[in-house]
């Protein structure tokens, strides 16, 4: 039992390793290459876990090389764009001024009810508020309605939006973290002010709590456990 609990950990943790190597691109959305290297490192992966007669170096030497392989391709794909095209291929354009191209969506063996399916997902009805639907190389496709269609901005209607930034988790279900808290330029002081303000004791009463450099806070206290 205790062979396969640490040969299991150990698989475990070269998978995370590689996965994680690979980079967040790739464990968001997957080409086909990724695709391809996904599914064999899954199935070698098994095979020492299965059967203990099977030494644990003859799955960790495989999930190597095809880990190996997967960087150096993404390597040169960067730098080759004729590789870039062969191995990912290139989006397609699907839809075009409100018309759907039929040839595209044939080559492309996407069906009328997937494209319809989509758009819904983006909330859009009507195909003739589309001036483009990009199939992009991951199968996502993306919709870029006419001008008129796209929600107006504030610059466009000459309004003042005022300051953003981006929001910095300051307290986590009751824990303050205070790298952020120095990041943000704020000090314990200034989140003890803003937790009475809030109508809080203390930060074990706050379930979160976001500030952004500006100052603007978001705040939700902690519910009461059942």
């Amino acid at each position: 039992m205790a062979i396969v609990l640490v040969r299991t950990l150990i698989i475990y943790f070269a998978l995370l390793l590689a996965m994680r190597l690979l980079g967040k691109r790739q464990l968001g959305e997957m080409e086909l290459s990724e695709f391809v290297v996904a599914a064999l490192i899954a199935d070698l992966a098994s095979h020492p876990l299965q059967d203990m007669g099977i030494p644990l170096i003859n799955g960790l030497i495989p999930i190597l090389v095809l880990f190996c392989c997967e960087v150096l391709i993404a390597g040169l794909s960067m730098r080759s764009i004729r590789l870039r095209g062969l191995i990912f291929g290139k989006p397609s354009l699907l839809i075009v001024r409100g018309q759907i191209l039929q040839k595209a969506m044939f080559q492309n063996r996407f069906t009328v009810d997937e494209l319809m399916q989509e758009l819904r997902a983006q909330g859009i009805t009507d195909l003739s508020t589309i001036e483009y639907g990009v199939l992009e190389t991951n199968g996502k496709l993306n919709v870029i309605p006419y001008p008129s269609e796209r929600p107006a901005t504030a610059a466009q209607l000459k309004l003042d939006a005022g300051q953003g930034g981006y929001p910095s988790i300051i307290i986590s279900d009751g824990r303050v973290l205070d790298a952020n808290l120095r990041h943000l330029g704020f000090d314990r002081a200034w989140l003890q002010q803003q937790l009475e303000a809030k109508g809080a004791e203390n930060p074990e009463q706050v379930f979160l709590m976001t500030a952004t450099e500006s100052g603007q806070i978001y705040y939700a206290a902690k519910e009461a456990q059942p």
